[in-house]
């Protein structure tokens, strides 16, 4: 492990990104694997039709993006697009570099697996929530999520980033956020929402 972690710090630098950077867009060729240091990163698939977005999965602190790596190995467009969330420091592995890492350090590997199934489980859980629950439910578990992985109970976020982030529109997000404000699950504030 000393040795890839070595080799990795030889062949690799860091970068700070602001929130909103595109690190990823959908239908580019991967040049870097990202691995986050810290901040946030968000996924999403772009529905082709219509341009909607849905959000897939979040790349935390010691996470990278499976899909890049992927999309690294079988040499094709990414099917996703990632943005930076919160103000973050990554490690930029360049992509060729990142191939000869695969094939020497087979920790490397178990790395990009253990994360491809953790990645795995949270789009699975996100399919079942888009698919099999209510709006009211959906955007509950939305908000819960975006709480614990910034660390509070109160987010700094706007009706309209919530409806893109969930490709719904925000006048939908509205009504819902008033519902479960009126229900006392929510208190919303300016630019706030209060979980109870």
């Amino acid at each position: 492990m000393p040795k890839l972690k070595e080799e990795l710090i030889a062949i690799s630098k860091i970068i700070k990104f602001k929130a909103g950077t595109i690190i990823l867009k959908q239908g580019a060729y991967v040049k870097v694997i990202p691995l986050m240091l810290s901040g946030l990163a968000k996924v999403f698939k772009e529905e082709s039709t219509n341009g909607n977005e849905v959000l897939l999965y979040y790349i935390k602190p010691g996470e990278s993006c499976v899909m890049s790596v992927t999309t690294l190995i079988r040499n094709e467009a990414s099917q996703v697009k990632a943005v930076i969330e919160e103000d973050s420091e990554i490690v930029v592995i360049p992509a060729d570099k990142a191939l000869q890492i695969a094939k020497k350090y087979p920790k490397w590997n178990e790395f990009i697996y253990d994360l491809f199934n953790l990645k795995f489980e949270e789009l699975l859980n996100i399919v079942e929530i888009l698919t099999f629950s209510n709006k009211d439910t959906r955007l509950l578990e939305y908000l819960k999520k975006e709480a614990q992985l910034k660390g509070g109970n109160i987010l700094h976020t706007t009706h309209q980033h919530i409806a893109y982030d969930l490709g719904s529109s925000r006048e939908v997000i509205s009504r819902l956020l008033k519902k479960l404000e009126h229900e006392g699950i929510i208190k919303l504030g300016q630019g706030t929402i209060d979980l109870k």
